[in-house]
């Protein structure tokens, strides 16, 4: 196994540069990385279902979809993710959540944690959780990646990972909302996260008898770029890829249906005592991506009144 230093605080670089390292290496890979603040959805989920996006764009939080399964994740300079990429012939051994996640508690039961894994991939503190844990399998190769709070702002990842109260109706892969905690109030000696991470590195180097550090080329950096570009920055692949679904909404004066696949309105109904103008503007969106910049664009060019346009956006979402 060789161990991968990525020097990277960019969550679009970081999530891009798994899905390189998973398609294109062929060693087994260990990483430890930190991403500024971002939210990061599971690839089957509906991200507008699960992220509070007013909140997100107010604060200037990348919201990027990954490649692996399982639910959101917060990230930023307090957490630790951790990636191991392997090789295995047999595809049902590809994924096993307690064998990835088990060096991690053997080093945090080291410092005295009583730290367990529970459920389908988390690990928790006395029932608090601190590490959730995906996988995605590329051929006979799989990358499994978790998160470590160590001093997260936990404020902040409330807040972001409750979506607001529109009912969407789909099948698409939900988080489960856990109680979570950090493990720096578990460990008062060690003040900071880039402390624990580089005590955790040494943990995992002994574990998997890895002797040094090596970095990414210029190429790879180049081809991870332009992932980046082609993919992990746009809407199509963070919101548009969600499965397909119903997004209904009231204000005191209209409501809304609209139905949604690939990204794209379908079906749009919007109703209120005025019938002929959201009889218009119901007809006016559909085919558009029910995202805000498409919908703030129309709605402004066919209402005058700037109010009531964004009485508009707001019931279609935004």
């Amino acid at each position: 196994m060789i161990y991968i230093e990525k020097n990277s605080f960019d969550p679009y670089f970081n999530i891009a540069a798994e899905e390189y390292l998973l398609k294109s290496r062929d060693e087994d890979i260990l990483m430890l990385w930190q991403s500024e603040a971002s939210v990061i959805v599971g690839k089957h989920q509906n991200t507008i279902a699960e992220i509070n996006q007013r909140f997100a764009g107010e604060n200037n939080i990348p919201v990027i979809r990954r490649i692996s399964g399982g639910g959101t994740v917060y990230h930023d300079l307090g957490n630790i993710n951790f990636t191991l990429i392997t090789s295995e012939p047999l595809r049902e051994r590809l994924i096993d959540f307690r064998k990835f996640t088990t060096p991690i508690l053997n080093f945090l039961q080291g410092l005295g944690i009583d730290a367990s894994y529970e459920g389908k991939n988390n690990l928790t503190i006395n029932g608090k959780k601190f590490s959730g844990n995906s996988a995605h399998i590329f051929k006979n190769r799989v990358m499994h990646h978790g998160t470590l709070l160590f001093s997260s702002e936990l404020d902040i990842l409330e807040k972001i990972i409750r979506p607001e109260q529109f009912q969407i109706e789909d099948r698409a892969v939900q988080s489960i909302r856990a109680n979570v905690t950090n493990l720096k109030n578990h460990l008062p000696d060690i003040p900071t996260s880039n402390e624990f991470k580089l005590t955790l590195q040494k943990h995992l180097f002994n574990y998997f008898n890895i002797n040094n550090i090596n970095n990414l080329n210029d190429e790879e950096i180049s081809a991870i770029e332009k992932l980046v570009v082609e993919k992990y920055k746009l809407w199509d692949w963070n919101f548009g890829y969600s499965p397909k679904y119903i997004f209904k909404n009231k204000s005191e004066e209209m409501q809304a249906e609209i139905h949604v696949k690939n990204g794209l309105i379908t079906v749009a109904n919007i109703l209120s005592t005025n019938d002929k103008e959201t009889k218009f503007i119901s007809a006016k969106i559909i085919g558009l991506k029910h995202q805000k910049s498409e919908l703030e664009k129309i709605l402004s060019s066919i209402i005058s009144n700037p109010k009531k346009a964004d009485q508009y956006l707001k019931l279609l979402g935004y």
